[in-house]
């Protein structure tokens, strides 16, 4: 596993952290929420490879 994917995902938390707290700040809950919504699927696009890479090594180590 590169640690690439931790700093980019440290990156993208940190960003949409900021954007949220600006967000809010500015009365615009509801963008906001999407766009912490955005952050989350986007990260999850970049970790959906690596859950897959776990699944199929526990389905090979368990013979399944």
């Amino acid at each position: 596993m590169d640690i690439d994917i931790v700093f980019r995902i440290a990156a993208v938390g940190i960003l949409i952290a900021v954007l949220n707290q600006v967000l809010v700040r500015a009365g615009r809950e509801e963008q906001a929420m999407l766009t912490t919504l955005a952050g989350l699927v986007v990260v999850l696009f970049w970790v959906i490879e690596y859950i897959s890479t776990l699944f199929d090594t526990v389905q090979t180590m368990f013979n399944l």
